[in-house]
């Protein structure tokens, strides 16, 4: 499978890139900065000055335009070389760069060719005052991406790798560049029955919604899958938790459970994704449809020579 399909991908929290700051990132297999121009707005763009081909990651901002730490050549939010020394002619030269959106306290890039014709949708639960600040965890593995969204279809494994009773019914609805799915969670939790219904809602490869209801708790899970290289993928999760009505005073409890419960099961499944090969013909059993369906629909993000499975 080509190790990037075509999509939006979110790189950093917005709180992350404030306008003072220039940031080194390095997804997609390629070296890349991001910063804020003069009007706020975040730009992500190559690396390395055409110059000489130092990483201007190692520079520093100069009035919202990024300066080369080797030669002093500075480049605008746009890319342009706006400054280069001692030249006569300033260099009609200039950093390439992704598409950029920001919503949902997240910046996205577009990977893929032409101009994106679809954006992924805002999340209200990231500026609701109903939910808590998100856990944040980020963690990277050896594993291409699309394995990571298979895991949200994989019927079987949520009895054995989440407790549940009996693999759930999930039916995944495609909808162009966007999926639907609902599922219930039935297991057992610190002696406790839960028995939560689950929407999920996936935009593109990278960015999957994941909203889990029920009396005691619920959660929204925003799941980011972004390919590093062509060998390990990132995934981020951010899980937002409704603050309870009458005892708001008890979300720090609720995230230290929530932690101790979940983390683990997750690391687990981390662990098995790192030391996993694909399958491109998997032997399923009669009830596991949802990763044929997931990777019929997965295939439209991949250039149309590929044989993608």
């Amino acid at each position: 499978m080509p190790f990037v399909p075509f999509g939006w991908y979110a790189v950093l929290r917005s709180k992350e890139l404030p306008r003072n700051k220039l940031a080194s990132l390095h997804y997609f297999g390629k070296a890349l900065i991001a910063f804020r121009g003069p009007d706020g707005k975040a730009t992500v763009r190559d690396a390395y000055c055409p110059h000489y081909g130092a990483h201007l990651g190692g520079g520093k901002l100069v009035d919202g335009t990024v300066e080369c730490p080797f030669h002093g050549w500075r480049f605008d939010a746009q890319g342009a070389c706006v400054l280069a020394p001692f030249s006569q002619r300033t260099p009609k030269v200039s950093i390439a760069g992704l598409p950029v959106l920001e919503h949902s306290g997240l910046i996205f890039v577009y990977v893929g060719p032409g101009e994106p014709a679809w954006e992924p949708k805002p999340i209200p639960e990231t500026v609701s005052h109903q939910f808590a600040s998100p856990i944040d965890d980020r963690v990277r593995v050896r594993v291409h991406i699309q394995e990571m969204r298979e895991n949200i279809v994989d019927e079987s494994h949520f009895h054995y790798i989440h407790k549940q009773s009996e693999p759930p019914i999930q039916n995944l609805q495609p909808d162009g560049p966007f999926a639907e799915l609902r599922g219930r969670i039935r297991r057992s939790v610190l002696g406790f029955e839960l028995d939560n219904t689950f929407d999920c809602s996936m935009y593109g490869p990278g960015v999957m919604v994941v909203r889990t209801h029920g009396r005691a708790l619920s959660v929204t899970a925003i799941a980011l899958t972004t390919p590093v290289d062509d060998t390990t993928s990132e995934i981020r999760m951010l899980y937002l938790l409704r603050k309870p009505a009458k005892a708001p005073f008890l979300v720090p409890l609720y995230k230290f459970l929530f932690k101790r419960l979940a983390f683990p099961e997750v690391r687990h499944e981390m662990r098995i994704w790192d030391m996993k090969i694909h399958q491109p013909r998997p032997v399923m059993l009669p009830h596991e449809n949802g990763i044929k369906a997931l990777r019929r629909w997965y295939k439209q993000f991949y250039p149309v020579s590929s044989d993608a499975s």
